[in-house]
């Protein structure tokens, strides 16, 4: 049996099962469900807790259901319960012969409810939805006793038999459990556990016409499957005294419930509601349209099962509810295709070159490496000839400060293949459009090297006109346009929020000639634009279609925000100080001047808190960084890097400090990898520390 006891940190969850596990408790067993209701399909909130409740069986050596808590009949169907399945095993999870479905426990579950109205613990009541909502009271107010709530067990018993023998129209009557209707936790005041709804079960047909409620079905299922550890969300913290009151009564097996924070993701909507609104209102395609934060729809837009796992686990799990950047999600992603996508070249926005001194007739195959990342992925011949495309933005004919692209008479290279030199521009004599190039080139660059040496800044991407493929390609971005649009302003409807710019269709690319036989779901690194993906539903061989998955880091945006005149944080002089930056004056260690005062309510928006030091290292390659883990209190480290490597030449002497860590900056890829905050350090005439705070503060303890 596995045990993580020698992680470095273990969240909340594992700490619990690992004492359970020390106590011997349930016999050392650890079993654990994912339990989905077949009424929609599965979004990234359910990926965070199917890795969590899979993983930690496989952590502990447990087992893990799959369970459809299928009580509804009127909005479930088995669509849903086959996507549902097929998304799971594409995480790359399995429940062997463990699948069940609360319906296979209505029979139980109608005992259960007898068994109740015998204790004196349950009974029909004829009030109306309406009514029994106002006889709850508020959180304020005490709740009022149902005129109902007296009658016998045998008249609530024959009651409940004619319930179920379809005497009664939908909504006429409900059995409610007996408990306090002055509970201060309103899901203690008598709630519903049984309805009547005439409808057949996509399972069970017409053997029922009354069907048990969420609340009544969901920890008796728990029970009977002998479930050991049942982790939910935190929405559910409220009801656990509900579920443990049911077990209490009917004194079955006790399960040990585990609330813990649900996945929120900044430009995204996990409400099920809301995304059946989208799907409905025509916003998107469908359940699987790429933008959509589906599962089905990830897979089609290129995710992998890898990345969303990786994710998953580094996000890990927390009591308390916060928002997770997309950023850290996009950069499990390029992690994962950097090393699986092949390289190939893709013009989207085609522009004609001719290259004047190549003979007309000829044509050859140059050598392309496949990925770099991986040289057993081997190499291709890709085609060459007097024609090619390239990306119109890669020409400028009168290019800004550090344009280090193709311009007249500039010499750039060509991937894979030969330094070329524009010679003249061909324009449409009305618009001014550029419309072709001409260019030289020099055959005895061949591969894009010189043997004299001669350097070139610049490097496109490109594809022989004669041989290109035609394809469709999809650019896809964030479906809303604010960071939490689950959360708008007063008054304002969600899907005002939606990007208009979420997809962009492109139909006039061009592809290397092999892409168009690539198969569904294949994966590609356009060269200089982004990972892209064959569409699994829309492409073919004839009409290929290629989806955007996520886009590479950009360096020609950001330099260019730097120019004159466009907007921008500053521009680094020769020496590398940022302009209008007042440097430090070495001597004294103070700035030359103070910079802008701010108000008290710009530094509000910092999140300082309190961090502990788990792990520290050196980076291999970098001169002044070390690497730490550090511990902000979420059930997970964050990983930081630090420019103060000179102060501690062996990092190992800040672990176990408590440090101050700016906690809401956003995610920072570097070339190490992902910096996810900032660690307050002090500088003064050659002094270099890291700032720590003493006394009983907590990792993610606010710093004031």
């Amino acid at each position: 049996m596995n045990h993580p006891e020698s992680a470095p940190s273990l969240d909340f969850i594992r700490t619990i099962i690992t004492e359970d596990m020390k106590a011997n408790k349930n016999g050392g067993r650890v079993h654990t469900r994912f339990p989905p209701e077949p009424n929609g399909y599965l979004h990234m909130g359910h990926a965070k807790s199917i890795c969590l409740n899979f993983g930690v069986a496989k952590e502990f050596g447990g087992l893990c259901n799959l369970r459809f808590d299928d009580t509804n009949p009127t909005k479930e169907e088995e669509e849903y319960v086959a996507s549902i399945q097929e998304d799971v095993r594409w995480l790359g999870f399995d429940w062997e012969n463990r699948l069940y479905y609360a319906s296979d426990y209505f029979d139980q579950l109608y005992e259960y409810a007898l068994q109740l109205i015998k204790d004196g613990k349950a009974y029909v009541c004829d009030l109306g939805p309406e009514e029994i909502r106002a006889y709850r009271g508020t959180l304020t107010e005490p709740g009022k006793d149902s005129p109902y709530r007296t009658r016998s067990i045998e008249e609530n018993l024959a009651l409940f038999e004619r319930m179920r023998a379809g005497e009664f129209a939908d909504g006429a009557c409900v059995l409610r459990a007996k408990i306090d209707m002055a509970s201060p936790n309103l899901n203690l005041r008598d709630p519903v556990l049984y309805r009547v709804l005439h409808a057949p079960h996509q399972r069970t047909g017409n053997k029922w016409c009354i069907y048990p409620m969420y609340d009544f079905t969901h920890g008796q299922s728990d029970s009977i499957e002998g479930i050991t550890h049942s982790l939910c969300t935190l929405e559910f913290e409220d009801h656990r005294p509900l579920y443990d009151w049911f077990i209490r009564q009917l004194k079955i097996f006790a399960p040990r419930q585990i609330e813990f924070a649900r996945l929120n993701l900044s430009y995204t909507i996990m409400s099920k509601r809301k995304l059946l609104e989208l799907v409905r209102g025509g916003h998107v395609s469908g359940w699987n349209d790429p933008r959509m934060p589906t599962l089905s729809g990830m897979r089609r837009r290129g995710y992998t099962p890898e990345a969303i796992r990786t994710f998953c686990d580094r996000i890990g799990v927390a009591k308390k509810e916060s928002m997770v950047d997309i950023g850290l999600l996009e950069h499990c992603l390029r992690e994962d295709l950097n090393q699986r996508a092949l390289r190939v070249m893709a013009v989207l926005h085609p522009l004609r070159v001719v290259i004047d001194n190549y003979p007309e007739e000829q044509e050859e195959y140059l050598d392309a490496e496949n990925n770099p990342e991986d040289p057993a992925m081997g190499s291709r011949k890709i085609p060459f000839s007097r024609v090619l495309y390239i990306e119109q933005e890669d020409f400028r004919e009168d290019p800004p400060k550090k344009y280090f692209r193709l311009a007249p008479g500039r010499e750039v290279r060509l991937k894979h293949a030969y330094y070329i030199r524009c010679d003249r521009v061909v324009k449409d004599e009305h618009s001014g459009e550029v419309l072709e190039l001409h260019c030289t080139y020099d055959p005895k660059t061949r591969g894009g090297w010189s043997q004299d040496g001669r350097l070139v800044k610049g490097t496109l991407h490109w594809v022989s006109a004669a041989h290109a493929a035609a394809a469709e390609v999809r650019l896809y971005d964030h479906l809303f346009v604010a960071p939490n649009p689950a959360d708008p302003k007063e008054g304002a409807d969600f899907t005002s929020l939606l990007n208009p710019k979420s997809l962009e269709a492109i139909t006039s690319c061009k592809i290397e000639p092999s892409l168009a036989a690539a198969g569904p779901g294949t994966h590609f690194q356009f060269l200089r634009l982004g990972y892209f993906c064959v569409d699994a539903v829309d492409s073919s061989p004839d009409r290929p279609v290629f989806n955007r998955t996520v886009t590479l880091r950009d360096t020609w945006a950001k330099i260019e925000k730097t120019q004159p005149g466009r907007a921008g944080t500053g521009e680094r002089s020769k020496t590398g100080e940022l302009k209008g930056v007042a440097p430090l004056d070495r001597k004294g260690g103070e700035a030359v001047s103070v910079g802008k005062e701010i108000a008290i309510d710009d530094f509000a928006r910092v999140d300082l808190r309190v961090g502990v030091v788990r792990e520290a290292g050196l980076v291999e390659g970098a001169k002044k960084l070390i690497r730490l883990m550090v511990d902000l209190g979420e059930g997970r480290l964050r990983q930081v890097y630090s420019g103060i490597r000179s102060a501690y030449a062996d990092p190992g002497v800040l672990v176990g400090k408590k440090v101050i860590v700016v906690a809401n900056l956003k995610p920072r890829q570097m070339s190490f990898g992902l910096s996810e905050g900032m660690v307050l350090a002090g500088v003064g005439d050659d002094r270099l520390g890291i700032a720590t705070v003493e006394g009983d503060l907590l990792p993610g303890d606010k710093v004031m």
